[in-house]
């Protein structure tokens, strides 16, 4: 034996079959709630903790480092994180009476808000971190280790864009077919029910080799369709290699000369930024997909006023009828809140009115809920839980049935579908149209990664059912070998 004697062995080494003393294997979980952008952030922590050493879990039990991913958007969020910490508290005291170490971490925008008070009223938590330091993660980590309680919440975007790019690599074809890639962070409108502004700080943007750098990467090992985003994503104003700053819709033309790039999406865009270069690249470009989530929130003049959105109803439909000209088959998403502070009867209807006129594919509603710290929650003239109960279920119905309607559409089209996985029985796959909705369809596993001409044959309740329009074979013999491929999720 050349190495050191075993008695000398640290307890986070373990020998190596020359002897050698080498890191012992260790394992992250990470738990995201919220947004796609959390999702993101969750993605891009597990690579630099790569470089560490460690591998993902889905299993708290036998994670040496626990992240609770933390969303600040919904009421009572904190409290989710807070009794999930108490679970987690259980876990790690088990692992201290075995002898076996457990640093537990909370991330993101609950930690952003709640800083400290993360520490002191949970005290098995050894690390905050807010949205903007995850780069930092290693050496925060080490300061955790040595019995330091750690709380790093202060901002600093530029430099955690400049972190993003250096990630673990994953062999070719060995990414799931789509992702996301953040191009954007923060907003500036300072809605008066958001929170966003105080968590993710104001508006900055990926210069566009970054972006670049990454997308084409991704198209390398395997992505088909990156969904670019951003709090407030059609507001990305970034660095050109010409010296320009370039706007979403010239970074979406150049996103799309990128090979093995088929689907280009975006999320979430607000209406005042959108722009007549982003509207005609939805008009020009093959591989922006004809789908486009732009909240709204209400559909009364007064509550948008009160909700400092800064246009009207009016303006939303004239931009409505602009984007519809340039992208006729393109499908609406939005988000509405109900029962926010002065909503009368006759506002909720205007809101109801809106959706009508507008003919949504999807949306997504939710009751006010008042957020520390934002001008909502002291507001006068807070609308009382039971009517927002009844008002969000009757526009829920609303949007359903348009739903229903928009998917019951697609009988009987062919669209182009990319299959993203295997389906739950047997032979199945399941794949996304180019209005975001589920596709199931039998065909081989070779097709996963792969866009295939269907025919939908049946409308479900929440997919579409198709099948392969004859001739696929010839398509088939040119969809990329993944029979082997296990892809991440």
């Amino acid at each position: 034996m050349t190495g050191r004697p075993e008695h000398q062995i640290n307890k986070d080494e373990t020998l190596s079959k020359d002897g050698e003393a080498v890191p012992a294997p260790r394992k992250v979980f990470v738990k995201t709630y919220g947004c796609q952008m959390n999702v993101y952030d969750s993605e891009r922590m597990t690579d630099v903790l790569a470089r560490e050493g460690y591998t993902a879990t889905d299993s708290v039990d036998d994670a040496d480092l626990v992240l609770l991913n933390t969303c600040h958007i919904r009421e009572k969020a904190a409290e989710k994180v807070y009794s999930e910490l108490g679970r987690i508290r259980k876990i790690k005291t088990e692992r201290a009476r075995e002898g076996k170490e457990m640093v537990v971490g909370v991330a993101g925008c609950v930690a952003q808000a709640e800083g400290a008070e993360i520490s002191r009223r949970a005290p098995i938590v050894d690390l905050v971190v807010g949205p903007q330091s995850y780069h930092q993660l290693p050496d925060l980590l080490r300061k955790a280790k040595g019995g330091e309680k750690v709380v790093e919440t202060e901002f600093d975007i530029d430099a955690k864009f400049d972190h993003l790019s250096e990630k673990v690599e994953k062999p070719k074809l060995q990414r799931a077919p789509s992702a996301f890639l953040t191009v954007q962070e923060g907003c500036d409108k300072f809605c008066t029910f958001c929170v966003v502004p105080y968590t993710r700080g104001a508006e900055v943007s990926r210069s566009v080799s970054q972006i670049i750098d990454e997308a084409e990467r991704m198209a390398a090992s395997g992505v088909r369709e990156v969904t670019l985003l951003g709090q407030n994503v059609n507001a990305y104003h970034g660095d050109g290699p010409d010296g320009e700053t370039w706007g979403l819709g010239r970074l979406l033309r150049r996103l799309a000369e990128i090979e093995g790039l088929d689907r280009l999406r975006y999320t979430t865009s607000h209406p005042r930024d959108m722009d007549d270069e982003l509207i005609e690249a939805h008009r020009d470009l093959k591989s922006l997909m004809p789908y486009l989530h732009l909240p709204v929130q209400s559909g009364s003049d007064k509550i948008l006023k009160a909700m400092n959105r800064k246009h009207t109803r009016d303006d939303y439909f004239r931009l409505i009828d602009r984007i519809r000209e340039a992208a006729p088959d393109i499908a609406l998403s939005g988000d509405f809140i109900v029962g926010f502070p002065g909503e009368s009867d006759a506002d909720f209807e205007d809101t109801m009115d809106l959706i009508r006129r507008v003919g949504y594919g999807s949306a997504f509603s939710f009751k006010y809920s008042q957020r520390p710290g934002t001008p909502g929650a002291t507001m006068a003239d807070q609308v009382p839980e039971d009517v927002k109960t009844a008002r969000l279920a009757e526009l829920q119905a609303l949007v359903t049935e348009q739903q229903k309607a928009f998917n019951a559409s697609r009988l009987g089209m062919t669209c182009d579908v990319l299959f993203e996985k295997k389906g739950r029985l047997p032979g199945q796959l399941v794949g996304k149209s180019p209005w975001l909705q589920p596709v199931q369809i039998d065909a081989p596993d070779v097709l996963i990664g792969s866009v295939q001409p269907v025919e939908i044959v049946e409308i479900g309740s929440n997919s579409l059912f198709g099948r392969l329009i004859e001739g696929h074979n010839e398509t088939l013999s040119q969809a990329p070998d993944l029979k082997e491929v296990a892809f991440d999720a």
